[in-house]
């Protein structure tokens, strides 16, 4: 009988409030009833946690929601907020999915490009969206249609920067651009175009480019940075400027002709070379390394930008009167120094000076733009986001930090009615904070409690206690550099070993520190409990092993007879051992101990008289990590060799050795009870970010699981072996869950043929094939999928089955004429279950494609089928089926197959009836249309005259009334 196992399957994910390869948005808090209490809060906070996307109330730390798509397992790299509905938000990994913020559930599903995501950005009405990526491509979505419109690829690096440059108009204030100087006044322009006609782009090759979209082709390209990489860009609110930004902290600011791209776009024929980009000057951070974000205030009037330490610089754009100001400052005591000096040459050039007042357009960029204030954050920035407020007297500021934190600073703004200006930078405060639920850094040690309620995760600073079920963290406690930690019997004592070699012994009712014993003089890398429960052992660095019982004394209370209980532990003997000590376990039985040393061995002592049992030789690296088995049979010990080697403890035979990952292995634990009862199942984690589940007796990988997205540190077994908690490098805790579907190892490994498989089917058909290296500069914006393989399989399926029975129904209805007792031919079961016709299955197939995915489904097929299609959409154009969709299959292969099918004489009637049926029912869809439309303009007419009352003095009517009496009367 073949074997079966039970499934793990990951469940849930917590201790993560900020991925640190995403970046955060803030937005307002809205409240379901419209009262104003909610309104005061801090807003929410929209950031990425792994493979989802996660809502936090920034006020109160609390988490509002989690977005989740089950098809997708690759870490979120990019989040936007749409401009017209502000609940709608794209997210990016390696595609790109549009979530409804008021559903948490995703819209539409785009997959276009082969690798990570890096930004997104809504452009005008947020009807179209640009993607840019790793693989140096830019891709224009059409979210109406769901359809991918072409790809732009001109940049040789990862893109860095997108944004829409905005169409110019009369009330967007261009006129006074280059009069009074395009970056003094930044105020958002109000007659903006739905849909804009520019693309601004800039990548990792220092380049900057503008696209015009209608024609779809570069139009300008400048170098972006001078010293290397150009890492970021942001837009002014009016488009009239840009910032981009390089290495060493530099910062290049740049103008925009609004008003000269709209000229360009609207002209026909050859365009005159013209720079639109301009160069205004540099601008330089106090902070040497590379600038990661840059950000315009929405009001214009403030720039955030930051590197990757630990504070964010400000900076102030000045009004037109205060650069006038700085102006005349600068030339006054420019002339007081000549006249010093009695330099009558700079007397003549300082009289000429007076033109600076009248064209900023002229003055330096460091006049314009200036420092304002430096916030010090708690942690590296990762990605900082503008909290819009309603108040103008102070701005706020959201920054997510590399150390799994979200802050929110309050900066005072600068008052225009102060004449004196302070030398003094304005005092900023860190107003809130989302920091309780997660570690500032990585876990090293996890331990879950006696009846798997609670788990204790330990890293360098904090301990917290966590419930199981709910995911809460329930405590937090200071503590040094954590190595491992463990529950004692009871749950209510947490002991954590630090690199100092001290115990801390942590009360969990009380959340207080009972004791710290120095107990030894080097790191302790290990410590394991005793079965009977009443002592425990250490292992260390300084080569020994050291065991303690628990003791509970009575301590007097000062100035009281009276006494209070208190936990100690008493050290009992000492074990000496050749080198540091990595780990250490005792056996279930009590009758053996395990050392794991850094010489690559492993020492089984007897647990009582402490004499050596067995040397375990064979790893060629030191052993990170044991585990001995339920029956006290087995156990396995894992290395930093990327070997998991399996010893029978009877005589120290290795049973077998297994190249188990691809990096160090840093834990192994045995499932206390598996189905078989002798717990001999075991699971291992690694550095190379997979978790694999083992058979010790028959050595075979039973399953691995993926969904880390950083090295594995640390992970716990459950006593009842229902389920394991792994803590990575990610900053993340999750939990695996053991489920009621049985595997078997056979379907497990044609399962990873498969996924092989199509993995390289898929990457040999992302290749590019221009000769010679060339890449065309516009091309289309699919890629090829296994969905999308087996979507146009299944049409080609749908047209195999569907040709032959439509001729024999055709047939049979012609036969059924002469003779009407004529049977129904024998058809294909797929017609006979659902009692439908050829056309109507192909329709269905066709339909329950996804939007996104039917094009790329329509290039699987051979020209030989085209025909078949033709002949279906003929019959949907006649019967009025589905139209939207009809016209989209029959002007996308006309696009794909055009010469061979205006050279087939057979396809020239048949598109003919198309052209025919479809004018006709097209037309009929537009006199219905204006029908409707008139119906609703006489409804709203109708609704706007009863919605309102003239106003009528009673007084005053009267009195007209009267006089109009009198004057007929007369």
């Amino acid at each position: 009988m073949v074997k079966s196992y039970l499934k793990y399957e990951h469940s849930k994910t917590f201790g993560l409030i900020t991925s640190s390869a995403s970046n955060v948005l803030w937005t307002q808090d809205e409240d379901p009833q419209g009262s104003a209490l909610r309104q005061s809060g801090g807003g929410k906070a929209i950031a990425a946690a792994g493979e989802e996307v996660i809502c936090w109330d920034v006020k109160k730390g609390e988490l509002l929601g989690r977005w989740r798509d089950k098809d997708c397992v690759a870490e979120v790299t990019i989040i936007a907020q749409s401009h017209a509905d502000p609940d709608v938000f794209a997210v990016g990994d390696g595609s790109i999915r549009i979530w409804d913020a008021r559903i948490a559930a995703v819209i539409v599903s785009f997959n276009g490009h082969r690798s990570a995501v890096t930004v997104l950005a809504f452009g005008g009405d947020s009807s179209r969206l640009a993607s840019g990526s790793k693989d140096t491509d830019v891709i224009i979505w059409d979210l109406v249609a769901e359809v991918g419109l072409y790809r732009l690829r001109g940049h040789d690096n990862q893109i860095t920067g997108l944004q829409f440059l905005p169409r110019a108009t009369a009330d967007a204030g261009i006129e006074d651009q280059e009069a009074d100087g395009d970056l003094a006044n930044q105020t958002p322009a109000n007659g903006q175009s739905d849909e804009p006609a520019f693309l601004l782009t800039t990548s990792k090759d220092a380049k900057i480019k503008i696209w015009n979209l209608d024609s779809q082709h570069c139009i300008e390209t400048h170098v972006a940075q001078s010293n290397g990489e150009c890492w970021a860009l942001t837009l002014s609110p009016d488009g009239s400027g840009c910032i981009t930004a390089g290495n060493d902290g530099e910062l290049r600011v740049w103008s925009i002709d609004l008003r000269g791209l709209t000229k360009s776009a609207a002209q026909i024929g050859e365009e005159t070379e013209r720079n639109y980009l301009k160069e205004r000057g540099f601008l330089q951070r106090q902070g040497k390394d590379r600038t990661v974000g840059v950000i315009f205030h929405p009001r214009g009037k403030y720039i955030a930008t930051h590197g990757s330490d630990k504070a964010i610089e400000l900076w102030r754009i000045r009004s037109e009167s205060e650069v006038q100001k700085s102006l005349a400052r600068k030339r006054k005591r420019r002339r007081e120094k000549a006249l010093a000096t009695q330099n009558e040459t700079s007397k003549d050039d300082l009289v000429d000076g007076t033109d600076v007042l009248e064209n900023l357009a002229t003055a330096d960029v460091t006049e314009v733009i200036v420092p304002y204030v430096m916030v010090r954050t708690n942690g590296k920035v990762r990605s900082v986001d503008w909290a819009q407020g309603r108040g103008t007297k102070k701005i706020q500021l959201l920054s997510a930090n590399t150390n799994n934190e979200l802050e929110l600073y309050t900066i005072p703004t600068k008052q225009p009615e102060k004449k004196k200006e302070s030398l003094d930078p304005p005092d900023y405060s860190r107003t809130y904070a989302v920091d309780l639920p997660g570690h500032r850094t990585d876990v090293r040690s996890v331990a879950l409690s006696s009846d798997d309620r609670m788990l204790a995760s330990a890293s360098n600073g904090s301990l917290k206690i966590w419930n199981v079920r709910t995911q809460n963290c329930i405590r937090t406690l200071d503590c040094g550099y954590a190595l491992c930690s463990a529950f004692l019997p009871g749950d209510k004592i947490v002991i954590v070993a630090n690199r100092n070699g001290e115990l801390e012994i942590f009360d969990i009712a009380s959340s207080t520190l009972i004791d710290t014993v120095k107990a030894h003089d080097g790191p302790i890398w290990t410590l394991d409990v005793h079965p009977d429960g009443k002592s425990m052992a250490t292992g260390s660095a300084d080569k020994s092993a050291k065991f303690f019982d628990f003791e509970v004394v009575q301590e007097a209370v000062a100035e009281s007879k009276s006494t209070n209980p208190r936990f100690k532990l008493v050290h009992t003997r000492t074990l000496k051992v050749s080198d540091d000590i990595l780990s250490l376990r005792f056996s279930p039985d009590s009758r053996l101990l395990a050392l794991s040393l850094l010489d690559n061995t492993v020492k089984v002592f007897f647990t009582d008289t402490l004499k050596l049992f067995l040397n375990l030789y064979g790893h060629k690296l030191p052993v990170l990590n044991m585990d001995i088995s339920y029956d006290s049979k087995l156990i396995v010990t894992c290395s930093a060799d990327k070997n998991v080697r399996i010893w029978g403890l009877d005589f120290g035979d290795c049973h077998k050795a297994l190249f188990a990952h691809q990096d160090s292995i840093m834990q192994v634990a045995f499932i206390p009870h598996n189905q078989d009862g002798n717990g001999h199942h075991f699971f291992s984690a690694s550095k190379d970010r997979v978790i694999k589940y083992w058979d010790g007796d028959k050595f075979e990988q039973i399953q691995k699981l993926e969904c880390h997205y950083g090295e594995i540190w640390a992970m716990a077994v459950s006593r009842t072996g229902e389920f394991l908690v792994t803590a990575s490098h990610d900053k993340s805790l999750r939990i695996w869950q053991q489920t009621d579907e049985q595997i078997f190892l056979e379907e497990e490994r044609e399962k990873e043929l498969e996924e092989l498989y199509e993995n390289t089917l898929t990457t040999s058909l992302d290749q590019d094939d221009e000769p010679d290296g060339e890449k065309a500069e516009v091309v289309a914006a699919g890629k090829q999928t296994t969905e999308t393989l087996m979507a146009g399989e299944k049409i080609a399926e749908a047209l195999e089955l569907g040709i032959p029975d439509l001729e024999a129904m055709r047939d049979w209805r012609q036969e059924k004429a002469l003779q009407p007792k004529l049977a129904l031919p024998d058809r294909h079961p797929i017609f006979l279950y659902g009692n439908i016709s050829a056309e109507a299955h192909v329709l269905n197939v066709v339909q329950k494609i996804k939007a996104a995915a039917l094009q790329d489904a329509l290039l699987v097929l051979p020209f030989t089928q085209v025909t078949a299609l033709f002949t279906f959409l003929q019959i949907w154009a006649e019967r009025e089926w589905n139209i939207p969709l009809t016209c989209r299959v029959l002007f996308f292969m006309l696009k794909i197959h055009h010469k061979q099918i205006v050279a087939s004489k057979t396809m020239r009637p048949m598109l003919d009836g198309i052209r025919y049926h479809l004018r006709q029912a097209l037309q009929r869809q537009k006199d219905e249309m204006g029908y409707n439309l008139a119906a609703l303009r006489f409804v709203g007419t109708q609704m706007r005259e009863k919605g309102s009352k003239d106003y009528v003095d009673e007084g005053l009517w009267e009195e007209e009334d009267q006089s109009r009496g009198r004057k007929k009367r007369g």
